[in-house]
């Protein structure tokens, strides 16, 4: 394994991509960012794959990004790796949840943003640091932060660049659930699994509208999946007969 890489694992219908660059508390350095949108291209492309979990190898999930060529970095502005990695992660088809224990800091905290679900332990710390630096933080991830947390949090979380703690996280939205560091592993398993089990039209439906990425066309295109698909008829059913539904619909194109 290489000191610092993205790993991807693959245990039935859920992907799990770990950063890991242990060295430096998994920061992500700019092979990492690039790497990332390939990654997740291949893994919305495999039709096996339901849900996405996002995590850090050796009990820190990010703690932030290799700045590397300072010159660089400002020329970017909003079009830098970092930012098209994260919008890359946002518009992944497949629910994403992050499980964060440990440093979640910057380049991290932009990464967790980017998922649908946030599930942490209780040892996680939180931290957007732009203010340190002099830098401005990408439009896109301010924009998504503000979403999440409401402007007041994400004021607060830009203007000082403190770290807060994962009952403060939890209690401004930036978290969804705070489980013990040894429950964290078994929940977001059973997360997974359940969001897995569900109707994929729903929740790819779901997704689309929530993150406002669905016009009045799509929505009635989403709809005329349900008539043609028989997905409703068959919940129904199941629920009707106290049996497991057996949903079979997939993203047109693919089997």
């Amino acid at each position: 394994m290489a000191d610092a890489e993205l790993v991807v694992q693959v245990t039935g219908p859920v992907a799990t991509v770990v950063i890991h660059n242990p060295g430096r508390r998994n920061a992500m350095t700019p092979a990492m960012w690039r790497q990332l949108p390939v990654l997740l291209d291949d893994l919305e492309a495999d039709p096996a794959v339901r849900a996405l979990v996002l995590t850090g190898a050796d009990g820190t999930f990010c703690a932030g990004a290799d700045l590397g060529d300072l010159d660089e970095l400002l020329a970017a502005g909003d079009a830098s790796i970092a930012v098209r990695a994260e919008e890359r992660l946002a518009a992944f088809a497949k629910p994403t949840v992050a499980a964060v224990r440990g440093a979640c800091v910057g380049g991290g905290c932009q990464l967790a943003v980017a998922c649908d679900l946030r599930i942490a332990a209780a040892d996680a710390r939180f931290g957007v640091p732009p203010a340190r630096l002099g830098l401005v933080y990408p439009t896109p991830t301010t924009r998504r932060l503000a979403g999440l947390v409401g402007p007041s949090a994400a004021k607060h979380l830009l203007f000082t660049a403190e770290l807060v703690d994962a009952e403060r996280a939890l209690r401004i939205g930036l978290v969804d659930e705070v489980l013990p560091v040894d429950r964290l592993t078994g929940r977001v398993d059973e997360l997974t699994a359940a969001i897995a089990d569900r109707s994929r039209l729903t929740v790819t439906a779901a997704k689309e509208i929530v993150d406002g990425r669905a016009d009045a066309d799509r929505i009635a295109w989403w709809h005329r999946q349900v008539l043609d698909s028989g997905e409703a008829r068959e919940g129904v059913a199941a629920f009707v007969e106290r049996r497991p539904p057996r949903f079979g619909w997939t993203p047109p194109g693919r089997t």
